[in-house]
Parts: structure tokens; sequence; C-alpha cells
């Protein structure tokens, strides 16, 4: 069985770590694979472009002068939509054309154009696609939020400038509409939630639909000394150290005002003293006033490797992970996998992880006082790590996620 991943870029962004760790996984377990990328430095032999970079950017660029251009040459939300309406065609390399199985992750802008997708599947190969966000089922955005047109039709999007009838958002999920009432799909929602609201959609509503979380490799990340790790990354050996990380600090989807909001809340009540405690941030920004807004002592690692990652969850007490919602929570087994309790908001894919008060903290969604409850109670009952860690091995090891793969791959190259 030969399977090709493709994915906008192999190293940048939650799906393309879940996509580069599956195809590992996938490799380690007999499975030939490949990924294809447009954009991004390719890791590895089996990570390829389809055309060259200039062709790659040129699609890239086109897409965004015609949103521009429809928004009203405006840049709100102009990387948080996408049309798919320009793209490379990838159905004329060798790679493509000896898969046995093409398997879709996050392939946005400007890489798998509609026009593309459409010839993928008239290719008649099997077609899996991963859902790493709402796009798939919604008009533009990643992301729909408190909106639920998908439900019904796109149209007067909220994240344009000057939402209109049959604007852009409209046009696009008509083009989806058209083609997943053509062709069969199987997508795979890395949650629960994920996976009801695709179901919930109108353009996915009558499309199979499975649930397989995404891959940790545990041989990454693993348990470490506290003390030595405090030491090794310069962290105080004395505090309470609370890890927060993105891979945007500042994007607002990842709450970093409610954990500001919730230190200040245990401090004005007495339940901390300031300088009993210290965040740890790791990820990139682009306006480093937003960590002025942190009201306690703050490191920033910046982006860093797994190893260091490990460390920096065994130096902490409590990973704070106040996300509005997230697909999958992806940092949430990763803190598991090193011994560190995770708080988090429920109402999203983090309720597939979490047992409350077991091996976390689901905090009601929004609620900065639940919030500080939840890492209140994250700092006087800590976990054992050991059983923290056995939580990730048993549902997202490379083995058992890989495997759930393998058999679906089977079941539509078999039917």
């Amino acid at each position: 069985m030969r399977v090709l991943l493709l994915n906008t870029t192999a190293q940048r962004g939650g799906a393309a770590i879940a996509a580069s760790r599956l195809m590992k996984a996938l490799q380690s377990n007999g499975v030939q694979t490949a990924m294809m990328v447009s954009r991004g430095q390719e890791a590895g032999p089996d990570v390829i472009r389809p055309v060259g970079k200039i062709r790659c950017q040129s699609a890239f660029l086109k897409e965004r002068w015609e949103i521009f251009k429809s928004n009203g040459y405006s840049r709100k939300n102009l990387f948080a939509v996408d049309t798919a309406s320009t793209g490379v065609d990838i159905t004329g390399h060798p790679t493509f054309k000896e898969a046995d199985i093409v398997h879709l992750h996050w392939i946005n802008q400007g890489f798998v154009s509609l026009r593309v997708l459409e010839k993928i599947l008239q290719s008649d190969k099997p077609v899996v696609w991963t859902l790493h966000d709402m796009w798939p089922f919604t008009g533009i955005c990643h992301y729909a939020g408190d909106c639920t047109r998908y439900r019904s039709c796109c149209d007067e999007c909220p994240q344009l400038l000057r939402p209109t009838f049959q604007d852009i958002s409209w046009r696009t999920f008509e083009q989806k509409r058209k083609l997943f009432d053509k062709y069969s799909v199987h997508f795979v929602a890395v949650s629960s939630w994920l996976a009801q609201q695709a179901k919930d959609s109108q353009l996915l509503c009558h499309q199979p639909i499975s649930v397989i979380p995404n891959v940790l490799p545990l041989h990454q990340f693993s348990i470490r000394d506290s003390k030595s790790s405090r030491m090794k990354l310069h962290l105080p050996s004395d505090k309470i150290i609370l890890v927060f990380g993105a891979v945007k600090i500042e994007d607002p989807r990842k709450g970093l005002v409610y954990m500001n909001r919730a230190i200040r809340l245990l401090i004005e009540q007495g339940e901390v003293k300031r300088d009993q405690l210290h965040v740890a941030l790791f990820g990139g920004i682009k306006d480093a006033a937003v960590l002025e807004e942190i009201p306690v002592e703050y490191t920033h690692f910046g982006f860093m490797e797994v190893e260091e990652l490990s460390c920096l969850y065994s130096a902490s007490d409590v990973a704070v992970i106040p996300s509005m919602y997230e697909t999958f929570g992806q940092t949430v087994i990763e803190a598991q996998a090193c011994g560190c309790i995770p708080v988090t908001f429920t109402g999203s894919g983090q309720m597939d992880i979490i047992q409350h008060k077991l091996n976390g903290y689901l905090a009601e969604q929004r609620s900065v006082e639940d919030l500080a409850a939840g890492i209140l109670w994250g700092i006087h009952h800590p976990a054992e790590p050991a059983i923290l860690r056995e939580s990730v091995l048993k549902r997202y090891s490379e083995e058992i996620v890989s495997k759930q793969y393998i058999d679906l791959y089977n079941q539509l190259s078999n039917p």
C-alpha cells in the first residue's frame, strides 16, 4: 500500500505537525508513505513539492489578492479565510500516480484548489480527508466561532469586512456543495466534537465521517526530572510554574487574555501571591507588547525543539490551555505525556482527552472564575506523572493511531 499525504507545509502549524507525525507512524508500521507540500522547509526525502517554489508562491499570492480584492481591499482576516480558487496541479506528478490512497490534511493557501480537488476525486483513488479545522464544511472560514451558517448555507460571512448576500463565502460554499454532491470522500475528524460539527453541516451531512485522534510520538515526549529541567531552562526553582504555548501566542482564539485574568483573580482573592507564580511561554509572537499584560514574572522561549518542550512541560506545575475551542488539543496530550496536569476550557476537542479532575481540569467555557479554580486545583492536586502519561499511551501512541488509519485504508481499498 502506498499512501500520499497532502498538507500545505511539513513543519509549521498544528496540522503540519500532526500529518508529519502520522507519516512517520505509518512508515514505522510498514506503510510506504510520502508527503506532498507547497510551502515551507521540506523535512526529509519523503517530503516533496509537486512543482517549483515560484509556482507555489504564485498560486498563494494570487488567492490572497483575490480575497483582498473581494473584501473591499481590506486586510481584515486576510489569512483567516480561504477560497481554494487557485492552487497547483499535483495529479500529473509520479508520486500521485503511484499512490493507492490519497490522504488530505490542511491543503489551503494556494496548495490544492477546488478544481484540482475535483481532478483528484476523478482519479478514482480512495480519498481520505482529515479535518484539522472547519474549512472543509464552511464557506471560507477555518473556525466559525459563534456563526452557524454552515449548517444551512454560508453567506453574509461575519469574517468579511462587508458581508453581503452571495459574497465569496456563498460562492465558495456552492462550489463545495456541487463537489460533495457528486463525489464521496471519507472524512476523519480528530475529535468527537469536530465530527459532530461536520455531521451538522450542510456540506458533509451525507459524507462518511470517522473519528481518529492525532498521534503523539511518545519516544520524543517523556517525563524528565523537574528540578534538573528547571535548571536547564533557567527557570526559578522555588516558584509555581504555569506553561502556555501556541503557534501564535497572541491569537485571540488561544485565550492568553483568559489566563491573565485568571491569574489576577487568584492574586486578588489571596489564593496565591504574585511572587509565587512564574509563567513560561513557547511559540511565536509578532507583538511582544502582548506579553506585558501577563501579571506575573514570565519567560518566553519562542519556538522550541521537542526535547526542550519535554523539559519545559516537566519543569511546569500546570499547563494552562484556555483556547476558545480546539479541534483536538495537541498541547493537552503533550503536557500529559510529560507528566504535567492540563487545565483547559470545555466545549471542544479537549473533551475527548480530559476526564475532569482525573487527568486534567475542564473549566466552563470562557469562565475566568472556573479557569482560575482549575489552575488552583492543578496546583494543589498534582497527578502522578506516570498515570498522566499512561492515559496518553493507551489512546494516542503511534502504534494505536496508525493501526486505525491502516484499517480505514484497507476498508476503502477493498470495499
